[in-house]
């Protein structure tokens, strides 16, 4: 591959551009869960499908490539590939860990790694001071997600892999937002990569996969290991799917982050609209490191309306996106963090936080920013006469 390939051509144009046996410009779908062995003392590069199989291979070949790491780890789910990752730890060991992380990784880090004795601390990322001040002798793993779900904080990343380097500890973030098109967590000093590979990456709702990618040949050692002990590995099929979603994905953000600048400056116009949360914005508190460590802003944002009334009336009438878990698909996704994504972090941790019950968290796909726009009006006008007659009666 030509090093000096654009991102956008690597998508396509890497050593799985085509089967090098029989020249398909697709690769190969290989269900086999065993593979014969010729030889009793000395097996072949297959053995069974959980160590490695040829098309999941392939998949964690072009992740790794991507994310300029020397090793890519394909699981089921990103959960899977969160949690593997967190197999990384040991009793007695600590993480400092963003406090408005994905409602999964907060399940994950307050119900299950606690029972194996793993303390966590959360901090707000974006206060160095904050991020100082929780670090303790048994500090082991220091966990970003940038931009945060659901309030698109940005956090330094290069600032925290330096402070965890001092203190001997490993910087794990969450990509999934913005992909290696946007921003390239390794590059900037982090040791581990994640991504829900369901959302951008294949970006057509129809897989549930995980990613992480690792720089550094040791951990990669450490990380393969987990995969295989743990077992949570992604199916030939669904390897597959995400393979065929990746050659699509700098034109679909190229649209949908468009789409979403637009859509964010409208909101932030509208009275009903108390506040916008969206790294774009020159007045965002992160939008300066936003600049310096990623493209651009990418296509999620989130807003929260006057009320929780006013947002469910909103949602009634928004007919454009779907209204569903998930994000980074074609379709614009509609979400509810407090019932969604973050249903699993108690009120009082979502208050406390600021994920408010008239939050909404909007992932931009494909459609026309014009059409979304003219469907967001005529929600929020419904929405209005409906809190209006709502008054008028009381």
């Amino acid at each position: 591959m030509s090093a000096n390939y654009t991102f956008q051509t690597k998508l396509l144009h890497n050593n799985q551009k085509f089967d090098q046996e029989t020249g398909a410009v697709s690769v190969p779908i290989q269900h086999a869960s065993t593979f014969h062995q010729k030889d009793i003392d000395a097996f072949g590069k297959y053995d069974y499908g959980r160590s490695l199989n040829p098309t999941r291979e392939a998949l964690e070949e072009v992740i790794a490539d991507l994310e300029e790491g020397t090793k890519g780890f394909a699981f089921s789910s990103g959960m899977a590939a969160i949690s593997t990752a967190f197999l990384l730890l040991s009793q007695g060991d600590h993480v400092v860990i963003t406090e408005d992380v994905y409602g999964g990784t907060f399940r994950m880090t307050t119900e299950v790694l606690t029972r194996f004795g793993i303390e966590h601390t959360f901090v707000d990322m974006t206060n160095p001071d904050e991020v100082k001040d929780a670090i303790r002798p048994n500090t082991k793993v220091f966990y970003v997600e940038t931009p945060s779900n659901p309030l698109l904080k940005v956090t330094d990343i290069q600032a925290i892999s330096s402070l965890a380097r001092k203190h001997g500890a490993l910087t794990f973030v969450d990509n999934t937002f913005l992909t290696p098109a946007l921003q390239k967590p390794l590059s900037l000093g982090a040791d581990v990569v994640l991504h829900s590979a369901t959302k951008f990456l294949s970006g057509h709702s129809d897989v549930v996969a995980g990613l992480a990618v690792v720089k550094d040949p040791d951990l990669a050692e450490r990380l393969a290991f987990l995969q295989n002990s743990f077992g949570a590995v992604l199916g030939v099929q669904d390897a597959w799917l995400v393979l065929r979603g990746i050659k699509t994905l700098q034109v679909r953000l190229d649209q949908s982050v468009k789409s979403a600048e637009k859509i964010a400056a409208f909101l932030n116009e509208q009275p009903a609209v108390k506040k916008v949360h969206y790294p774009g914005f020159a007045d965002h508190p992160g939008y300066e490191i936003q600049k310096k460590q990623a493209v651009n802003a990418g296509a999620v944002l989130s807003f929260e309306l006057e009320d929780e009334q006013l947002m469910r009336t909103f949602v009634e009438n928004a007919k454009i996106p779907v209204f569903a878990v998930s994000l980074g698909a074609v379709e614009s996704i509609l979400s509810y963090p407090a019932k969604m994504s973050h249903a699993a972090m108690p009120p009082c941790e979502r208050e406390q936080r600021g994920i408010t019950d008239s939050l909404l968290r909007l992932s931009v796909g494909l459609e026309s920013a014009d059409d979304i726009i003219e469907d967001f009006k005529a929600a929020l006008h419904a929405a209005e006469q409906t809190k209006h007659s709502i008054l008028q009666r009381g």
